[in-house]
């Protein structure tokens, strides 16, 4: 198989992603955090969409970060639509296909409600957070190396999502994805359609928008081979079943 249907090192490991897309930030306190609690504490709070039951078996799965003091994960909150852009400069021609499919399989395995809130000329992989604290959508995107060094040499993506420190537990807020425009363009779409299920190259690019996507719901990569999180994953197309329970974990957090 060519290396670049997932280059060889795969996504930058998480912590990297961290200081790559709110470098200075992760920590910032949300001006807004004040409403979200009192709107919790009257009980007006709801869950976006149905939580996801947790499968059972072996598998294995790791969160890019916890809450102070605990093992419970920093995950979204579920009584908000995680809201997203996409910048299609540099896409291949069957980008909006790809990502409704990978979105929706992330949104079926959190039980997290996603909102696209369309197109934009944004390019801003590394500030997500403006100046009074009020965080833009997750940014998904295109481009090489020069505009974003990351994706210097084996890597097809890099992806990742920032939280806000607020009392009692920690939420990410936004996030981004910037694909490699090389390895999309060097796996064509071969079927007659995106969703013809022989056409290997769709699934291989479909796989690797779904790591990063994996990235910003809050997942580290994992050591082994059998999980879609796994750093070095040259051919699964699909998440693990590691995968799919720390997907299930995050999505099951109790709103923000």
């Amino acid at each position: 198989m060519d290396h670049r249907e997932r280059r060889r090192h795969g996504p930058v490991l998480p912590g990297v992603l961290v200081a790559l897309v709110l470098a200075g930030l992760v920590l910032l306190r949300d001006p807004g955090s004040n409403g979200a609690r009192l709107r919790e504490l009257l009980g007006t709070e709801e869950r976006r969409a149905e939580a996801v039951t947790v499968p059972a078996g072996p598998g294995a799965y790791r969160f890019a970060a916890t809450q102070p003091g605990s093992d419970k994960p920093v995950s979204w909150n579920p009584c908000e639509d995680v809201e997203y852009v996409v910048n299609p400069a540099g896409a291949p021609a069957h980008w909006r296909a790809m990502v409704e499919r990978s979105v929706a399989t992330v949104a079926a395995a959190t039980g997290l409600r996603f909102s696209y809130e369309g197109e934009t000329d944004d390019r801003n992989f590394t500030d997500r957070i403006g100046a009074l604290g009020r965080a833009a959508p997750v940014l998904i995107g295109w481009a090489d190396e020069d505009e974003v060094e990351e994706l210097a040499g084996d890597v097809a993506g890099v992806g990742g999502a920032a939280y806000l420190e607020t009392p009692g537990r920690w939420s990410y807020s936004t996030g981004m994805v910037v694909l490699d425009t090389a390895v999309f363009t060097e796996l064509p779409a071969d079927g007659d359609s995106y969703d013809d299920p022989d056409t290997r190259a769709l699934d291989l690019q479909t796989a690797i928008l779904d790591h990063e996507l994996g990235h910003v719901v809050g997942l580290a990569h994992v050591e082994s081979r059998e999980e879609l999180m796994y750093a070095d994953n040259l051919g699964r197309t699909s998440f693990g079943a590691g995968d799919l329970q720390g997907l299930a974990r995050l999505g099951a957090a109790p709103c923000a």
